[in-house]
């Protein structure tokens, strides 16, 4: 699919390794379903390490169910610091009572085969809740791990983190911080159990900018409040979700401490990843043929445009209308009705789009005829725009989901099989 530029920003190859000074990598250490055979060539067990220390931040779930990971994370970066990353695929460590226990011994394993203290460790798992971690596979398949990593391993490591993706997901920029060129770059987990409020996916950031805890948290926080808390596949929250990113320091730019032009250079590079990595979600949720993007302008405030936003592209009427390739705008309307927020229905304007162009369906509240033919061809592209005039002030925002399809329920009825 197509990267949508913002700002001043130039894509380049390379995700987690496109900074330099970050090495990647990811094997099979053989972890499986309960009862199933590990597939056959598909990474389990990744790694991210830098050359030196780094500034940290990450974001998490919001689910009150939280995989045992994430309390080890939190933990280990409380300082602002870490160094590496360990994550596994197919076992998402969740709801065990020994997950804590195992997320630390990752991070005890990787910094021995690493020569790094085990508190500068980031750890994340993902795949089937519930089920008991099982730690000799991983145990063993780290040194080998830590042996294969290379200033160009990001392709091993992104294979290693999916689940039921259907394709990798990376993003990667340069850009400028006063006169030094930066690099700021990503790799993300996601296609099911991807819903609003910082419940969407594993995503690991990597940059050689120089900035501070506290700025760095800052714009993670922000971006990822308007790219990944944008984005809804089936309306379920995940138990693991994390979004971490590792600042260097390479480049050798003055450090950002301050919410300064520097700072929106940072924030922008950051969004233009985020962004892009949140439509990839977005257009592989599970099962999905079509990328939505809902944009609604005319909002009292942003607050108010966002559920718009989410409300449209949440509904399973909207998304099996979109799937069937049918223009039915009442289920348009209806969701735009029932999200929570002041508006007045008979001023709500609605267009949809796609590369086969642009129609008007809904006008002051109420259908309006247009061509079948043409909506039909306008639903029949992969990347679909719903456009949303609420005529009420002047702000605006997207929001990003996909089609509800026949196979997201097949995906998910047979999971752990």
């Amino acid at each position: 699919m197509e990267l949508k530029k913002i700002g001043d920003v130039t894509f380049i190859p390379g995700g987690v390794c496109a900074a330099p000074g970050f090495r990647a990598g990811g094997v099979q250490c053989g972890l499986s379903h309960a009862g199933a055979i590990p597939t056959a060539g598909k990474n389990d067990l990744a790694m991210i390490v830098c050359d030196t220390m780094c500034t940290a931040a990450a974001v998490y779930t919001t689910n009150k169910v939280k995989g045992a990971p994430i309390q080890v994370t939190k933990e280990h970066i409380s300082d602002g610091k870490a160094q590496a990353v360990i994550v596994n695929s197919v076992n998402a460590n969740t709801c065990n009572p020994d997950g804590v226990e195992k997320a630390e011994k990752m991070c005890r394993y990787a910094a021995k085969s690493l020569g790094l203290d085990e508190k500068d460790i980031i750890v994340a798992s993902t795949g089937v809740i519930g089920q008991p971690l099982p730690i000799e596979p991983i145990k063993a398949g780290i040194p080998p791990l830590a042996e294969s990593l290379s200033y160009d391993g990001n392709t091993a490591a992104v294979q290693a983190i999916m689940t039921t993706d259907t394709m990798p997901k990376e993003v990667a920029v340069q850009f400028h911080i006063g006169k030094k060129q930066c690099t700021l770059g990503g790799m993300l987990k996601g296609s099911g159990m991807i819903h609003p409020n910082m419940a969407t996916t594993l995503t690991f950031l990597t940059t050689d900018a120089a900035i501070s805890p506290e700025l760095l948290q800052r714009a993670l926080s922000d971006v990822v409040n308007v790219t990944l808390n944008r984005v809804s596949v089936d309306g379920d929250t995940s138990t693991n979700d994390m979004v971490c990113v590792l600042a260097s320091g390479a480049a050798g730019n003055r450090v950002i401490d301050s919410e300064d032009k520097d700072f929106e250079a940072f924030e922008t590079a950051l969004y233009n990843v985020l962004l892009n990595l949140g439509r990839m979600m977005a257009r592989d949720g599970e099962g999905a043929t079509k990328l939505i993007e809902c944009t609604v302008s005319g909002a009292l405030n942003e607050r108010s445009a966002v559920t718009v936003a989410k409300s449209v592209i949440t509904s399973s009427l909207f998304k099996t209308m979109i799937f069937g390739e049918d223009a039915n705008a009442g289920r348009i309307y209806c969701a735009v009705g029932y999200a929570e927020t002041d508006l007045d229905i008979n001023k709500v304007d609605i267009d949809i789009a796609s590369r086969a162009g642009r129609i008007a369906v809904g006008r002051q509240g109420c259908l309006v005829e247009y061509s079948e033919e043409q909506a039909k061809a306008i639903l029949s592209e992969d990347e679909i725009q719903v456009i949303i005039t609420l005529g009420e002030g002047t702000a605006s925002a997207t929001a990003w989901g996909c089609d509800l399809t026949y196979d997201y329920v097949k995906i998910n009825g047979d999971y752990r099989s």
